[in-house]
């Protein structure tokens, strides 16, 4: 080998391990541009939120306080509410078809629900943590406060299948409350104002949200965490949080 071909091949050898080492692309970031404030019970914990037909269901938490809720989605407005067994802790929903599925905490159950009646129908094991749950139409999609999301049978709740959740190349844990929109996955991300959109083929996050300040920090004290994603149609959004006086209806624009 010559001294020239040998150089040749040294940096080109080079161009691919700087090729190969390049950061991932950032990924775009939007912000809520707020459409319209909607009043939101202050004592809701908020773990699921989700409109079907015209109707807005929200799933709340706490030991001795969970319920599955039926709401106004253009008033807040409480129409029905029923509680959930006193020991359990409540956690995501998401309709499928004319039944409501409702996940528990810690509790290693799922509960289904008739959808006209709020009656519980039958209490079906899950592995795992129970965070948030939404339906793409052909399956349930699962978080457990990890970095995966855990597909379901939207009829039995058989576990199908998972995938992890990246940004950027790195897990993103702590996936909380999800809603499904048009072939994505949105999804809160606990204790932060982020929701990440989430390609569910691979896990790619898509797109993060930036949401501070969507509660007025003077309007903070007594509310806990973001966590609550409803697809209102349209492009639209209604975003939420556990304990907070207010629900927001937004559309989502970049960030400038």
């Amino acid at each position: 080998m010559t001294f020239g071909r040998a150089l040749l091949i040294a940096a080109a050898v080079g161009l691919a391990g700087c090729a190969a080492a390049a950061p991932a692309p950032a990924v775009p970031v939007l912000r809520p541009e707020v459409l319209a404030e909607i009043p939101h019970d202050p004592s809701a914990f908020t773990q699921g939120f989700e409109i079907a037909d015209g109707v807005l269901y929200e799933g709340t938490g706490r030991v001795g306080a969970s319920q599955l809720r039926e709401l106004d989605p253009a008033t807040g407005a409480l129409r029905r509410a029923v509680p959930l067994p006193a020991a359990v802790f409540g956690e995501g929903i998401t309709v499928v078809d004319d039944r409501i599925w409702q996940l528990t905490w810690r509790d290693g159950v799922a509960y289904e629900w008739d959808r006209a009646s709020l009656t519980m129908l039958r209490t079906v094991p899950i592995a795992g943590e129970g965070w948030g749950l939404c339906h793409d139409g052909a399956r349930v999609v699962r978080s457990d406060g990890t970095a995966l999301l855990r597909f379901h049978d939207p009829v039995t709740f058989a576990e199908t299948g998972s995938v992890q959740v990246t940004e950027a190349g790195m897990p993103v844990p702590m996936l909380n409350e999800l809603e499904c929109v048009d072939g994505q996955v949105y999804a809160n991300v606990w204790q932060t104002d982020r929701i990440v959109r989430i390609d569910p083929s691979d896990g790619r996050v898509t797109a993060v949200v930036d949401a501070s300040g969507l509660l007025d920090p003077a309007r903070r004290a007594g509310a806990d965490v973001l966590n609550g994603i409803a697809d209102a149609g349209g492009g639209e959004l209604l975003l939420t949080g556990k304990l907070w006086p207010s629900t927001f209806r937004v559309r989502l624009v970049p960030d400038p």
